[in-house]
């Protein structure tokens, strides 16, 4: 969940989906999609896969303690509550550049157990956004595909490219961060 919200964060940025998007194909395997517009709406798509089950691509998402290895510009992570059904409210502050200021982003985030993770903003500087994790396993369970889908508004207007570039080198660094973690290297 960590990683998550600071890749709800990166991506908060972002612009809205157009129906002409493809995608990119980054080294490593990483594939990557991200469409921005000028009004601070967007979205993101990438996938990778990485050589560890399900299971602990699952955990490790969520791991709060390692979102600031992760991701960029991520400060802290926190679960602020749990509830019994294991949803629980996130809280994430982020800062990307000395120009920017810091933000803090709260999300619901519910639970399919080592199969996806579904985040939505529900307070703080970044209020629209919305996504998911999606864990595909591999080759009997042992590896796991993971896709990672979110849109969200900016908090302030950005230009589109400078949002679509942002996201097309910031999400696959944190693909592969997320990749090294899970494959302990």
């Amino acid at each position: 969940m960590r990683r998550l919200v600071p890749f709800v964060l990166l991506i908060a940025l972002a612009g809205p989906a157009r129906a002409d998007a493809e995608w990119e194909t980054k080294g490593d395997g990483i594939t990557v999609d991200a469409q921005a517009d000028n009004h601070g709406r967007g979205m993101v798509r990438a996938s990778i896969d990485i050589a560890a089950p399900p299971a602990v691509v699952f955990r490790i998402i969520l791991d709060c303690d390692r979102a600031a290895r992760m991701s960029p510009g991520v400060k802290s992570c926190r679960v602020v509550s749990r509830a019994p059904d294991g949803t629980e409210i996130r809280e994430h502050t982020v800062r990307w550049s000395f120009f920017l200021p810091t933000m803090r982003s709260t999300s619901r985030v519910t639970l399919i157990p080592n199969r996806e993770i579904h985040f939505t903003c529900i307070g703080g500087d970044i209020r629209a956004c919305d996504g998911s994790w999606r864990l595909e396993p591999l080759d009997g369970g042992q590896h796991t595909r993971v896709t990672y889908d979110m849109w969200a508004s900016s908090p302030f207007p950005a230009p589109a490219g400078m949002i679509s570039a942002m996201m097309r080198k910031d999400v696959p660094s944190s693909l592969k961060a997320l990749r090294r973690e899970c494959e302990g290297r």
